[in-house]
């Protein structure tokens, strides 16, 4: 017989640097899962990705045992990445901050495209430039 799922615990952590510190300790102390446990499970799965903030969904279930699975780190996150940004524009629509190829979204838009509701790449790099946009990031053709 299955496990009985008694919660999921949606957290964003930095690749390789999961620690017990807060957010991760008391939202899975609150559970009575062991912490330091997941931590290591987690630093070693993520140990290629380090310092991505990566989303992860954790299913508790009611032995008090866990699993969880990593999902690829969101679009804000690798469309600073591609521009060289450290952060978004404070004013998006007037200040312009950055620039980004049309090959730099479809990339973004193949690595996302599992956590996106659509299966076709187009649709995928129309929801990476709607971020862009709304973060101050501009699109172009090639790089100057």
């Amino acid at each position: 017989m299955a496990k009985r799922v008694k919660t999921q615990i949606k957290l964003q952590v930095p690749g390789g640097q999961a620690n017990p510190a807060p957010p991760i300790g008391p939202a899975l102390g609150q559970h009575g899962l062991n912490i330091m446990e997941f931590c290591k499970k987690f630093n070693e799965k993520t140990k290629d990705k380090q310092g991505i903030t990566l989303p992860v969904v954790i299913s508790v279930y009611e032995d008090r045992t866990f699993s969880f699975i990593v999902k690829s780190p969101p679009v804000p996150v690798l469309l600073k990445r591609a521009a060289g940004l450290a952060k978004a524009s404070g004013e998006p629509g007037k200040l312009t901050i950055g620039k980004v190829t049309r090959e730099d979204v479809r990339a973004i838009a193949k690595e996302k495209l599992q956590d996106l509701n659509t299966t076709k790449i187009e649709s995928a790099m129309r929801i990476v430039e709607g971020s862009a946009r709304s973060m101050g990031i501009e699109i172009v053709d090639k790089k100057e």
